[in-house]
């Protein structure tokens, strides 16, 4: 079983597929975004887009790194709508993970980010380890 770590930045879902040994998956797609998320027909291209993705690789286990809703380092209202779509897919098992949570299990196990990652994917394959080993 496949996990797929997403950290949500902006307007994109960035993606990081993960295998219980903590293997990196690697894959084509690396990140959707939304463009318009004031517009309904962009929203709904990209929930189809996300659930043909998520169809396409076989995932059925989610782990959202966590925003939070206020402060200094708020999300922004486009990822929560992005954090929205990704829990009404079906067939799919989605959870959010802290930063706090993250921090300590990558803190705690020590495991190596893959050369096979883009730099910007290190988040998302932090939360899918983070997920995979806090079991």
């Amino acid at each position: 079983m496949t996990i797929c770590g997403i950290e949500i930045k902006g307007s994109e879902a960035i993606f990081a597929l993960v295998t219980p040994h903590l293997e990196h998956v690697a894959v084509a797609t690396k990140k959707l975004a939304l463009d318009d998320d004031e517009d309904a027909a962009s929203v709904k291209a990209f929930a189809a887009n996300l659930a043909a993705f998520v169809k396409a690789q076989g995932i059925t286990r989610m782990v959202i790194k966590k925003r939070s809703k206020k402060g200094e380092f708020a999300g922004g209202p486009t990822t929560f709508k992005i954090e929205g779509i990704l829990q009404l897919l079906d067939d799919c098992d989605v959870q959010l993970l802290s930063p706090q949570t993250l921090n300590a299990q990558f803190k705690k196990h020590a495991f190596e980010l893959p050369a096979t990652l883009n730099k910007y994917q290190h988040e998302a394959f932090k939360v899918a380890c983070a997920a995979l080993l806090k079991g």
